[in-house]
């Protein structure tokens, strides 16, 4: 194909990678970013190991692991009971498979920015964008709030995310999100260094604590400490203030307790809101929706981020395989469709196990989940889902794993 003219909504990890996949390959591309300095929304993440294998393609897997923290286990107990229900391995898939890698959001952003910004990509800050269009002669632009709009592109990439306006609305809110924080690991708090750890109470409460290595290369170690919550239950949170909402975390894992001291202002944590929606046609003439603004789900899996960077490779193997942006867009969904529809099938079925006001699920994942987990061939399956690899997505996008 020859060079096109494509503009990206977004830079979240979806826009920021299809921006430099698309740019190596030689398209003229342009970045439009809602904040007027760009930056990332959020704490901390997983990348996972389909999400490495993009980023190795791009040749940023060194410096995110170098930015994160090595994560070799997800690990949860049921409390009172202390009952192991999620024990996950990534040497179950091999002693050389690649692990996690915890990371903060603000690092992430920052070693693919950085690689758009020293390749020349041009990046339009302060652009908040309300529709595309089509122009006269069959091309696209972007429309901003300010009714104002791009020059014609043949291609839009939408990589807003899951309130994107560049896409219809389907999907439905989930009831639990989650409260987050970034703070400073503790050392001799006894928390694995190597693990993402959660305390359960049902699954109507859990708590949980993700190394994320550093925000900046000399400052301290961090974590994300995350505390699930009912969306409707955030404004009772902040009216009853800290202390009664500290002391019920505190109780449920007293392991966190230095972590609690960290946290004297409410706005130190933020609130994050879950949905699941899958647009069913995600490409339409000249535009084409990556990620969130695609899919979005719940957290459980930790795929979020992963499934965003393999959708943007997709889209720059497509548009080397075809003769069309039509043709390309038809191409990319077809790469993906599969293994995301595995995923929110598989979301939709975890989710309530977690997050949800049921008991009976909790009761079976304590009492019958938990111990057969550790049967197998049990753990190197759990290992290859929590991992993004059912369904052998990199062999799809020709990618090593």
């Amino acid at each position: 194909m020859p060079p096109r003219d494509i503009a990206i909504a977004g830079c979240g990890p979806a826009g920021l990678a299809a921006a430099l996949l698309l740019h190596r390959d030689g398209h003229r591309v342009a970045l439009y970013e809602r904040f007027e300095t760009a930056r990332p929304v959020g704490s901390g993440l997983m990348i996972q190991p389909t999400g490495r294998a993009v980023l190795r393609a791009l040749g940023l897997e060194a410096t995110t692991a170098a930015a994160g923290a090595p994560i070799e286990r997800l690990f949860g107990l049921s409390e009172p009971s202390g009952r192991a229900v999620l024990d996950v391995r990534y040497d179950a898939l091999g002693a050389d498979a690649p692990r996690g890698i915890g990371i903060h959001r603000a690092a992430l952003f920052h070693t693919l920015h950085e690689a758009v910004r020293a390749e020349g990509i041009p990046v339009f800050t302060g652009r908040p964008i309300s529709s595309s269009t089509h122009t006269a002669d069959g091309r696209r632009h972007v429309v901003f709030a300010d009714g104002t709009h791009s020059a014609p592109v043949d291609l839009v990439v939408d990589a807003l995310g899951t309130s994107s306006p560049l896409a219809p609305p389907t999907g439905r809110p989930l009831p639990y999100g989650a409260l987050w924080a970034t703070l400073d690991w503790v050392d001799d708090a006894g928390f694995d260094a190597e693990a993402l750890e959660q305390r359960y109470e049902r699954a109507s409460r859990m708590v949980g604590v993700l190394p994320i290595g550093r925000t900046a290369p000399d400052g301290p170690r961090k974590l994300a400490f995350f505390w699930s919550l009912r969306a409707d239950h955030l404004e009772a949170w902040r009216s009853a203030g800290l202390a009664p909402w500290k002391a019920e975390a505190q109780t449920l894992w007293p392991r966190i307790a230095p972590l609690l001291a960290q946290i004297d202002d409410p706005a130190q944590l933020t609130f994050a809101r879950y949905a699941h929606r899958t647009l069913p046609v995600p490409t339409e003439p000249g535009l084409i929706h990556l990620g969130d603004a695609w899919h979005s789900t719940s957290p459980q899996l930790g795929q979020g981020a992963n499934m965003a960077l393999l959708d943007a490779y997709a889209l720059a193997l497509a548009l080397r395989q075809t003769d069309t942006v039509a043709a390309a867009c038809t191409r990319a969904v077809a790469l993906r469709r599969a293994h995301v529809r595995l995923y929110q099938g598989m979301s939709t079925l975890f989710t309530p196990v977690y997050q949800s006001d049921g008991t009976l699920l909790p009761l079976a994942r304590d009492w019958i989940a938990g111990p057969l987990a550790k049967i197998w061939p049990l753990p190197p399956l759990l290992a290859t889902i929590v991992s993004g690899l059912v369904g052998d997505p990199l062999a799809r996008l020709g990618l090593e794993g």
